[in-house]
């Protein structure tokens, strides 16, 4: 008869799930913060939202005489793309071999890293490359000129809502400044980012930004949307463990037949700009050297 309390596999598995999915949802509340997101939308799978643009035509003539009628200036919001927020399946197993070489924790734990960083790697894709179809542009000379042009062009679009100001960048174009050591780098959910720095509020370091190129927009634009894994159907079908949130579900499983402990993990989340046009994206166009 086994003693009170003894430790089994499962409750190493259990333990195992649990910390996953409290680093992913802690290490994405992070990002979360440091872009100034509130806005988050929980959906179920298949769900579609729409994004939008706009476009104001002003009236021909601001010119008005005494008595005369004004005219018109029109303001003309139009949806754009439609995205779909679906369900991300992932699965990884750790052979026996694995397990015999490194300890069943041990095994576990390496694997599971390594599906963490590919998951939260496609959640970061996905929001640079949406933020790559926006539609707003401009242009600067240098770094510095970028996020001067990027912090107006936002001002402008955001006007009524005292909008703060939240950047991407290429690490190549930003290393001359981290290697001044002048700045205090810090990371989440993968990103690199410096707050405070040449005039906007939060700096996103990453390399799926195209070099010369600074995207922009205020963090009222960004949204959360997820799929909510915890309860409803789900939770009485699947064992998954799941963080506060419910924006990912995991649960371990031993494979006999080929001799594995697989990790299954289930999620859908998506960041994306509610406006198109309220992301700017400014070309560094460095000057033609004089002839």
């Amino acid at each position: 008869m086994a003693e009170t309390n003894l430790q089994v596999t499962g409750d190493f598995a259990k333990a195992q799930s649990i910390d996953f999915v409290e680093r992913f949802g802690s290490n994405l509340s992070k990002l979360i913060e440091a872009l100034g997101v509130t806005r988050k939308m929980p959906l179920t799978s298949g769900m579609t939202i729409k994004t939008y643009k706009s476009s104001v035509t002003m009236a021909a003539n601001d010119q008005v005489g005494e008595g005369e009628i004004i005219p018109l200036s029109k303001v003309k919001t139009e949806p754009a793309d439609t995205i779909e927020v679906t369900f991300k399946k992932y699965r990884k197993a750790a052979s026996v071999e694995s397990i015999q070489k490194h300890g069943y924790d041990q095994a576990i734990i390496e694997s599971d890293e390594l599906l963490l960083k590919e998951i939260q790697k496609g959640v970061r894709k996905d929001f640079f490359d949406f933020l790559a179809t926006g539609t707003g542009s401009a242009t600067a000379t240098n770094l510095q000129g970028a996020f001067a042009k990027a912090w107006g062009q936002v001002q402008v679009l955001f006007e009524d809502d005292a909008a703060q100001t939240v950047v991407f960048v290429n690490p190549l174009d930003i290393a001359d400044h981290l290697a001044d050591g002048n700045l205090t780098v810090q990371t989440a959910f993968g990103l690199q980012y410096v707050q405070n720095f040449a005039g906007v509020d939060t700096v996103i370091i990453n390399s799926s930004v195209p070099k010369g190129t600074v995207y922009a927009t205020a963090p009222e634009n960004i949204v959360l949307a997820y799929v909510t894994i915890s309860g409803g159907e789900l939770g009485k079908a699947f064992d998954f463990t799941t963080e506060e949130l419910g924006l990912i579900g995991v649960t371990h499983d031993i494979q006999k037949q080929n001799l594995t402990a697989e990790t299954i993990a289930l999620s859908g989340v998506k960041l994306f700009a509610e406006r198109l046009d309220g992301v700017v994206k400014v070309a560094i166009q460095e000057p033609a050297p004089e002839v």
